[in-house]
């Protein structure tokens, strides 16, 4: 058994951020990494993907990110700038090392990864989304002899040349990814398959990041910002009902907050469905050898689906014994905040709309607040047993 004043699950940002915050206060944190490398989401993601957040608001405590950056970086320029985290603040984690449990272990937490376990004051759940990919499934699915994929394996357009595409999906993947296989330099047929109403906002709104206008408004009532700047996007984004598109009757804001939905910040896909590169079609009713059938009935033939249909974290397995902190689903009640089991903490598990990069960094420094306090209280409570 290895012991850590803090054992933090995960080396992507959140965990990174939140590891940095506690070594400042002087607490010894284990960092635990299945993968073998930081950033290792970062590194599978598609190639064409830059953040849909400004650097300015994208940083990690204690280092911004490179002023030599785009405005809105790239995939690489993400990871380079994790590793340069890392090394900025002295991160070495153990790679190699896939959690399969944390249970309570007096006043404690022991964390077990295979033939290794650790002990620890406090434990940061820092694993992000990626590894549990919502796969939707349709009548009919196993009879389609495409090939279906989640958006998670999605890297390029260059396998889907001269094929057929479905996607599946209108967040800022499904979004993103339609227009990177619509801007293929080799034709390439796609559609959008979008079953409910939707909101779209503008990356940039009069010359300013969107990002800067929810942190501005972020005191305001939901459906206070969202009235607010209904006219200016609307003016923005243009109509959206002439192409075969709905809007939502709730506001990005009440989007996010109430349903953990995140609209798509447009960066071109809007575009691209005006002349008719990316064509919109309703939900997927069933599946066919050939393709798909959709809800109103329409049939057409697909080679290849990708379902950008989001994430579920269920994280159950994760902690079975944990108490009060998970919600039926499996996801944490609450992130960057105390939680019902004193040491457990999880960082960057809740949508924000403010930004999720953003979120991790003002989490992050308050776990670290509050986990300085539960090794104090710990140590003080061990103190009178080992007098």
């Amino acid at each position: 058994m290895e012991y850590a004043e803090a054992v933090v699950i995960g080396a992507g940002p959140a965990g990174l951020a939140c590891a940095a915050g506690m070594r400042e206060l002087g607490l010894a944190v284990t960092i635990l990494e299945k993968s073998d490398a930081v950033g290792s989401v970062w590194r599978r993601h598609y190639d064409r993907l830059h953040l849909h957040t400004d650097r300015a608001h994208s940083g990690l405590p204690g280092l911004a990110m490179p002023r030599s950056n785009p405005k809105y970086p790239s995939r690489a320029q993400v990871v380079q700038y994790l590793e340069q985290y890392a090394t900025h603040f002295g991160l070495q984690p153990e790679f190699g090392q896939n959690v399969q449990a944390v249970r309570r272990a007096g006043v404690a937490w022991r964390v077990d990864a295979g033939p290794r376990s650790w002990t620890a004051s406090v434990v940061v759940v820092a694993t992000g989304w990626a590894d549990f990919p919502n796969l939707p499934s349709w009548p009919g699915t196993g009879e389609f002899q495409g090939e279906i994929l989640h958006s998670s394996r999605y890297r390029n357009p260059q396998p889907y040349v001269g094929r057929r595409v479905l996607v599946v999906g209108f967040g800022n993947s499904g979004g993103e990814i339609a227009l990177d296989l619509a801007e293929a330099k080799v034709k390439v047929k796609v559609a959008l398959a979008v079953r409910g109403p939707v909101q779209i906002l503008p990356r940039d709104l009069l010359g300013f990041p969107i990002l800067s206008w929810a942190i501005a408004e972020q005191r305001l009532p939901a459906r206070v910002a969202d009235f607010l700047n209904a006219p200016a996007i609307r003016l923005a984004v243009g109509s959206i009902e002439k192409l075969g598109l709905r809007r939502a009757s709730k506001g990005p804001r009440r989007m996010v907050e109430e349903d953990g939905r995140v609209p798509l910040l447009d960066v071109g896909t809007v575009a691209r469905i005006r002349d008719g590169s990316i064509l919109v079609r309703g939900g997927i009713d069933h599946f066919t050898r050939e393709g798909v059938v959709f809800s109103d009935g329409r049939a057409e033939s697909y080679d290849a689906v990708v379902l950008a249909t989001g994430f579920c974290p269920d994280l159950r397995a994760l902690l079975p014994d944990a108490r009060g902190v998970l919600d039926e689903r499996g996801l944490p009640l609450t992130t960057g905040q105390v939680t019902n089991e004193p040491g457990l903490f999880f960082c960057g598990l809740i949508v924000s709309p403010t930004g999720q990069l953003r979120e991790i960094g003002i989490e992050s420094q308050r776990i670290a607040r509050l986990a300085h306090g539960q090794v104090a209280q710990v140590r003080a409570a061990e103190a009178p047993v080992l007098a």
